[in-house]
């Protein structure tokens, strides 16, 4: 076994692939320190993504990773995040108060977009990051019930803006609060992209780290200003495993690559089936399908939820799985997703470095 110098930790630390990073801790740039002294090594990490409940894990990893290839006496981790603001569309800006804006979308209805969408924005509040989630479904606004504020009103302090209604550690705001739940919208698409714009400008973020834009199913005229007016730093398409599900989330991965928006994965949703009485477990959509579209696609498969009875239980009842099962299986699949999202975007080139080269004329 090799002896403990800072060679050796960081070849053992090179061969282990982080999953959240889907890369090597060397190879990531995540290494702020080693440093050994008689056998015992001290690592310090530094990460793009929020790490508050994985880091124990991370810890317990990095350092068996260590022990085994080296012989070290002890192994200490440090982990230590920040989030950045990250690149988006050439012609825009991040808002100010808000370091990154994460779209949901999915090019057809039905998939679970929604549920997914509360469930992740909740994952990274619980990772530590502040988070809002904006309900951009115009015509079928369903995050005040899925985030248990239906019924609530949001204030407007002077006039012109609103203060987004809080729960569970998220900011959220949407045109349900605005109106009667059963009320239909009944407006055309000018009317939906402007609403959406408002929406957007004229909420009262409080300093986020991530904004999670629920988008309502298709390419139409909420996904072109979205793409026109909004600085999205990446998007996240869900799908079922169906072929015909898979089809249509395709387009949605060709419309943010026309829009020059980032495609930070995909998120497998109703995957498999588990019967409550048996324990049977059935793809009865099909299998595969999500990985075989990130693969053809050149995205990440961020993950493959479950079709669990309790899912849309919990969201129905304004509790989504995350807040309301916590420590179930489900709920840390939706937390891998969130923290392999929120990882895949801090690998990115943050806001104001050049996406070009520099060139340098020399004289001589």
């Amino acid at each position: 076994m090799p002896a403990v110098t800072q060679d050796a930790v960081e070849q053992a630390l090179a061969n282990w692939t982080e999953p959240c990073l889907g890369l090597d801790l060397i190879s990531a740039g995540a290494i702020e320190a080693i440093s050994v002294d008689e056998g015992a090594v001290t690592v310090r990490l530094s990460l793009g993504f929020p790490v508050d409940e994985y880091q124990k894990t991370l810890k317990a990893a990095v350092a068996e990773q260590i022990t085994e290839a080296t012989d070290a006496t002890a192994v200490t981790v440090e982990v230590d995040w920040s989030i950045a603001a990250h690149q988006v569309q050439a012609a825009l800006k991040p808002l100010e108060g808000i370091r990154n804006i994460i779209a949901v979308a999915s090019a057809k209805g039905g998939v679970g977009k929604s549920t997914c969408a509360a469930n992740l924005a909740l994952a990274l509040a619980d990772e530590g990051a502040r988070v809002g989630l904006l309900d951009a479904d115009i015509y079928g606004p369903s995050q005040p019930r899925m985030m248990g504020v239906a019924g609530r009103k949001p204030d407007s302090p002077d006039g012109k803006t609103i203060t987004p209604l809080d729960n569970y550690g998220v900011q959220v705001m949407s045109i349900g609060f605005l109106i009667e739940e059963d009320t239909p919208m009944v407006w055309r698409g000018p009317m939906v992209t402007q609403a959406l714009t408002q929406l957007l400008n004229e909420t009262r973020w409080e300093s986020l780290d991530y904004l999670i834009i629920d988008l309502p199913p298709g390419t139409g005229d909420i996904q072109l200003t979205l793409s026109q007016k909004v600085p999205v730093a990446g998007a996240v398409v869900i799908t079922t495993p169906q072929d015909i599900a898979t089809l249509d989330a395709r387009k949605g991965v060709k419309m943010f690559e026309k829009v020059k928006v980032p495609v930070l994965g995909i998120l497998e949703n109703m995957s498999l089936h588990i019967c409550s009485q048996c324990g049977h477990e059935e793809p009865i959509f099909g299998s595969g399908g999500g990985q075989r579209l990130a693969d053809q696609e050149g995205v990440e498969l961020l993950g493959s939820m479950p079709l669990d009875l309790k899912i849309r239980e919990q969201a129905d009842a304004g509790r989504p799985t995350v807040v309301a099962d916590p420590h179930s299986r489900v709920a840390e699949l939706y937390r891998e997703a969130a923290r392999r999202t929120a990882a895949i975007l801090s690998r990115q080139d943050s806001a104001g470095a050049s996406r070009f080269p520099n060139i340098v004329v020399d004289d001589t």
